[in-house]
């Protein structure tokens, strides 16, 4: 492999980093080719999809398409939650399809944890895998204010003690030790999970089932029936586009989602005795705060802490750029948070950071869609919770293309459709808004223990 494609490759998360052999690509497309179903995106939405398709149909030809190889987007640089809880508004999905709806929706990204645990150990995936649920703490007024807001929306909905419990603070200083922490909630649905892992495992497990993967391969126009690529035409009864936050670089579709950034750091494996002192002894134990711009932190399977936030706008005349995956200002405010919470942690080496865009439709919930009449599908925007997200929308286009009738196919992001975003540069201008507003508003509420009502300026950008 040339070695400056395989330095490209592993610079983009810790987690392709320290992926074991090579990341050599795949064979391309090499010509015009026949399929039952073709999928443009060797990210989870297809891998998933692919996965399923063939468990339920083991003589479907399924072939997917990637540009680079898989695993290469947010699928391998994401936090590496594999979290619950719906990727939408509760009130959207509501007024369009009912309380019932919502409730079945988010019971479904529950089993969904489960489900990719069952797969994982079914297909011998080693990617670090570890349910222990996740903790939400909170370290000011605001922040406190926002944990009792959230935990009584989920007793409105129908969540009981079992789904999301505040903790007293002798339950909280037995899962991390958080200085100045006021109110916390945990949740046992969700697990920590090594990305990369998981994708180049999934894809492995799909040509295990016959699934051909074409790498190197890009789709230059993706619709019913046909996906053009440079090196061939691909025709299918079924054509499915699993590109996310990508979609925004195909023909028609610029304005389908913002492209917001998420940037990460990972701090070297720490010893023992720093675990001790944060006493984070549950391996799996995810954690995240309140703030407008929060954080979300893993301990990983090495000893390292992994965490990451927004906060990294996309360029006007660019808006997918691997020179956006690295911010100076996110790198210390991801510094600053982690000598914040994590104190003993304070003087670790941060050996990587990383980032990539993901998908944020206009109302910021996500979508599958299938057309039978023309045989064309998509999946995406999930604004970041993809790692479950993505596994449910892959079981559900599976049950969709093979007709079906299935509880996925009836939740209410099957057929959503949200409207595009503004034109540039309005939309540009939404996304710097969103970033700066929301920081500022954090400085002041750390300042000042009130709640920002600056965050109302972004509201017509962030609420449905």
């Amino acid at each position: 492999m040339d070695p400056a494609l395989e330095r490209r490759y592993r610079a983009r998360s810790l987690w392709l980093d320290q992926m074991p052999g090579t990341l050599t690509p795949r064979p391309s497309l090499t010509g015009d080719t026949v399929c039952d179903v073709a999928i443009v995106g060797a990210g989870f939405t297809g891998l998933w999809t692919a996965y399923y398709l063939k468990r339920h149909q083991p003589d479907a030809r399924v072939v997917v398409l990637e540009r680079e190889i898989a695993g290469f987007g947010p699928s391998g640089r994401n936090g590496g939650w594999a979290s619950s809880r719906i990727a939408g508004s509760w009130s959207v999905y509501a007024r369009r399809h009912g309380e019932d709806a919502v409730r079945r929706a988010e019971r479904e990204t529950f089993r969904a944890v489960d489900e990719i645990g069952r797969v994982v150990a079914r297909e011998r995936i080693d990617c670090g895998f570890r349910k222990d649920g996740t903790l939400t703490v909170a370290v000011t007024a605001p922040q406190a204010a926002r944990t009792r807001a959230q935990l009584e929306a989920a007793r409105r909905h129908g969540l009981g003690e079992d789904d999301l419990r505040p903790l007293e603070p002798g339950e909280l200083e037995r899962l991390v030790r958080v200085p100045g922490c006021r109110s916390s909630l945990f949740s046992p649905h969700c697990a920590r999970v090594d990305p990369a892992r998981l994708a180049r495992g999934l894809a492995d497990a799909c040509e295990r089932t016959g699934v051909v993967i074409l790498e190197g391969t890009e789709a230059i126009e993706v619709g019913p029936r046909q996906v053009r690529c440079r090196q061939g035409v691909v025709t299918a009864d079924h054509v499915v586009r699993a590109t996310e936050s990508y979609t925004t670089q195909l023909p028609g579709e610029t304005l389908r989602y913002l492209p917001l950034y998420s940037l990460m750091i990972a701090t070297e494996p720490l010893s023992e005795a720093v675990w001790s002192e944060l006493g984070w002894q549950e391996e799996g134990l995810t954690i995240r705060d309140q703030r407008h711009l929060f954080f979300y932190a893993q301990r990983t399977a090495d000893g390292r802490i992994a965490i990451g936030g927004r906060g990294a706008p996309y360029r006007l005349d660019r808006p997918i750029d691997e020179g956006r995956e690295h911010d100076a200002a996110v790198y210390e405010r991801l510094r600053a948070t982690v000598r914040r919470h994590f104190p003993p942690a304070a003087d670790a080496e941060v050996t990587h950071h990383w980032g990539g865009p993901l998908a944020v439709p206009r109302d910021w919930c996500m979508s599958v869609h299938y057309d039978p009449t023309t045989g064309f599908g998509w999946a995406g925007g999930y604004s970041g919770h993809g790692v479950v997200a993505s596994s449910i929308a892959g079981r559900t286009m599976a049950d969709l293309l093979l007709g079906r009738s299935t509880e996925l196919v009836t939740l209410p992001w099957v057929g959503h459709r949200a409207r595009r975003w503004e034109p540039e540069p309005l939309r540009y201008l939404a996304s710097q808004a969103i970033v700066t507003v929301l920081a500022s508003a954090d400085r002041y509420e750390d300042r000042t223990d009130r709640a920002a009502r600056r965050t109302a300026l972004v509201a017509p950008f962030v609420q449905p």
